[in-house]
């Protein structure tokens, strides 16, 4: 397993031509040593030929490696740096504007000299905002692990179906029985993992090929979306509102009970992702070399399976039914940081924060002073990439 993630066949990592190690003097191979080394390697889409190169960065710590692009402390900057940025225009824009400025000194705490602001700020305006970043984190983070499962890159919690399960179970829970939001993501993870062990189940019996996944997911998520509005027909007047306003995908009215629920979740969740990060780069290296790594296949993928379904759960469960950013959000940040998943893991969600905070700005300004879910904004933009990747992906 130490290998699995770490460079197995790295050029450089042992002292190779065209690498850099930093060790302590002779401690090279010996427990407890820490060794950082730089490897030149061609990026995927060149040739060995091809003048531009990718530098991979390599940490090996007592019997453990990990391996990143050197690029990805300063994407993952920039993609935090670009949230803060979203972040204070988000918080400023509205009926009642406040300045950027006046924005980052309420946040701080300090005295602007108008007592309403501290009301707009911290009472109506940044819980919904962040509970847009966590979902998009939750999500982005969930379809890199889903699309690291699968070795299919049209994989995604939307789009194989896992969403549409978490929201029948969370609508189920609303509306026939009135459970209260702290609950709702058990319902959610409940709906979300049946939906994905049967849509699994029904695909891969050809290869889990990526057409077949996602015509199998589409096809189960619209029969899980007509249960739902078969529940919704039959329900009570004001939860079907209620549910209704909640499966188009939206953050209006969301408040810090929701964002503590999402924290709480994702103070578990994410973790585990972190750690899924090595296993998944095993993974990647097809199920023969990964199981000759030591790696229970089986086990792994089932316990990675059920984690992206806990974290789309969470998602769901607070800002109802949102498409794509699970999909889009690992490509993106695949492109900027590379394949390895200590890198691609972190800049997915941010990614994922960034996009999903951006569409929720997006929403409350297009048609201002009304307002579009931010589910309804996602789409718009996920739908017309999901249609550029399906096109990439022809007669694969």
């Amino acid at each position: 397993m130490g290998g699995a993630s770490g460079g197995v066949g790295e050029p450089g990592a042992s002292g190779a031509p065209g690498s850099t190690q930093i060790g302590e003097p002779g401690a090279s191979g010996t427990p407890g040593s820490t060794q950082i080394s730089e490897s030149a390697e061609p990026r995927e889409s060149e040739s060995p030929q091809g003048a531009a190169r990718s530098i991979w960065r390599t940490l090996r710590m007592r019997g453990m490696s990990f391996k990143w692009d050197r690029r990805t402390p300063a994407v993952c900057t920039v993609l935090v740096l670009g949230a803060a940025a979203v972040f204070v225009l988000s918080v400023g824009y509205g009926e009642f504007d406040i300045a950027p400025g006046d924005v980052v000194r309420t946040v701080l705490g300090v005295e602007t000299g108008d007592s309403r602001y501290s009301l707009v700020v911290w009472s109506f305006r940044m819980p919904r905002i962040l509970t847009a970043y966590l979902v998009g984190a939750a999500l982005a983070t969930a379809g890199t692990i889903i699309q690291g499962v699968t070795r299919n890159p049209l994989a995604g919690p939307g789009i194989i179906g896992v969403t549409a399960g978490a929201s029948l179970a969370a609508v189920a829970a609303i509306v026939l029985y009135s459970v209260p939001v702290r609950l709702l993501p058990f319902a959610a993870f409940g709906g979300g993992a049946g939906m994905a062990a049967l849509v699994m189940l029904l695909a891969w019996g050809g290869g889990n090929k990526p057409v077949r996944l996602v015509l199998v997911g589409v096809g189960m998520a619209s029969m899980a979306g007509a249960v739902t509005s078969l529940m919704m027909l039959s329900g009570n007047i004001y939860a079907v509102q209620q549910a209704a306003i909640w499966m188009a995908g939206s953050v209006y009215g969301r408040g810090w009970e929701h964002v503590r629920v999402m924290g709480v979740w994702l103070g578990v969740l994410l973790p585990l992702a972190g750690a899924a990060v090595r296993p998944l780069n095993a993974l990647a290296l097809g199920d023969d070399l990964a199981s000759g790594l030591g790696l229970g296949v089986g086990g792994m993928r089932g316990a990675l399976m059920l984690l992206s379904v806990a974290l789309t759960a969470a998602a769901v469960s607070v800002s109802g039914t949102i498409g794509f950013v699970g999909l889009a959000a690992p490509h993106i940040a695949r492109r900027l940081v590379g394949p390895s998943h200590e890198g691609l893991m972190p800049a997915s969600a941010f990614t994922g924060g960034l996009l999903l905070m951006g569409a929720d700005l997006i929403g409350r300004w297009i048609i201002a002073p009304s307002e579009l879910p931010v589910g309804i904004v996602a789409a718009m933009i996920g739908a017309p990439y999901f249609g550029y990747l399906l096109y990439r992906t022809r007669g694969r």
